[in-house]
């Protein structure tokens, strides 16, 4: 028995040409202890995320933080559920919907579109399968971090070649690693912020908050940090924006050792103190609303803020599928798909 799996299609019979995946992190299939925990156990397994020599590190997870975290983090995930489920992936598969429709306008039905989350369901694995059945020349992977980061986007791109090295045909492989710069992408970040401030008036302080990473990652040479000031930079420039009417922070820690700096709850703590009592957040490396923004800015974020001393704190959602943001997902997608 053969090694390489083949769809067993001629491809001059082949009337898709193009297979397109969309990706993001991913999300538990419900918000319980049982689905976090087999959630958590993908997620933190991966040597991209954590680069804790591997023994002692699956001692930890699955001794101490397997047992303790899932119950916790399912409160979380509770909170923000929704009636159609998990929002990150209600807002992905709007996102693909809309792609969908705006390539098969432009391509007349040549191209496949899909949405595939790195960690839980719907999982990669079965959407590249689903391309390979179809018996496409070419697959576009999109993962939908606007920064490059090595535990997000290097970590699709690891599992998406572990899949295609076991195919006899492998078709072309267009792997999209960043668009942090992409003037679409940086335009419709703008806009977003600008309708923000019309309806609820204009900040004293803009905080544009990116999710965090091991300062040992940085160390070692992964681009996220610079990508994300260059992000803030563009878009602080597309609003004419000077540099103490905004600020660059980091979300989201995990454990002991020192990340990225500064901490957005340490900043938002001190705002108030020096005079800022009206902020706007924003978090330009989520593509779609999840936990981190909904539970971990909306909330948590804004008791840290009000409590220090705030008076006014408003989320500025992620873009979605908003239409300009689709606009740019395509911008990024097309020069891949003639």
């Amino acid at each position: 028995m053969s090694r390489f799996v083949s769809a067993g299609k001629k491809l001059h019979d082949v009337q898709v040409e193009t297979g397109v995946l969309l990706t993001n992190l991913g999300t538990p299939d419900k918000p319980t202890a049982g689905a976090l925990r087999a959630y958590l156990r993908e997620f933190l397994s991966d040597p991209r995320v954590v680069e804790i020599p591997r023994l002692l590190w699956m001692l930890i997870l699955h001794g101490i933080i397997l047992r303790v975290r899932p119950a916790k983090s399912a409160k979380l995930y509770e909170s923000i559920w929704t009636t159609q489920g998990s929002p990150l992936l209600v807002h992905s598969l709007a996102q693909k919907d809309k792609v969908t429709a705006q390539l098969a306008e432009q391509f007349a039905g040549k191209i496949s579109v899909d949405v595939a989350m790195r960690y839980g369901n719907p999982g990669i694995v079965p959407a590249l399968k689903k391309f390979q059945q179809l018996g496409v020349k070419r697959i576009v992977v999109l993962p939908l971090y606007p920064q490059y980061a090595g535990p997000t986007t290097g970590s699709t791109f690891d599992k998406i070649v572990d899949e295609i090295l076991q195919w006899r045909y492998i078709p072309s492989l267009h792997f999209l690693s960043s668009y942090h710069d992409n003037p679409e992408y940086i335009t419709a970040l703008a806009n977003s912020i600008r309708e923000s401030h019309a309806e609820h008036g204009a900040p004293q302080k803009l905080i544009m908050s990116f999710h965090g990473m091991p300062r040992l990652f940085l160390d070692r040479g992964d681009p996220y940090y610079c990508f994300c000031h260059k992000t803030a930079r563009l878009v602080a420039e597309k609003l004419g924006l000077e540099k103490d009417q905004y600020q660059i922070t980091f979300q989201s820690r995990f454990g002991k050792a020192e990340w990225l700096k500064p901490y957005t709850d340490d900043v938002l703590a001190q705002l108030p103190e020096q005079g800022i009592k009206d902020v706007a957040v924003i978090s330009p490396a989520f593509s779609v609303d999840c936990l981190e923004t909904l539970e971990e800015l909306e909330v948590e974020s804004r008791g840290v803020f009000m409590n220090a001393g705030g008076e006014k704190f408003r989320y500025i959602a992620a873009l979605n599928d908003r239409d300009d943001h689709i606009q740019a997902l395509v911008s990024v997608l097309k020069p891949h798909l003639q």
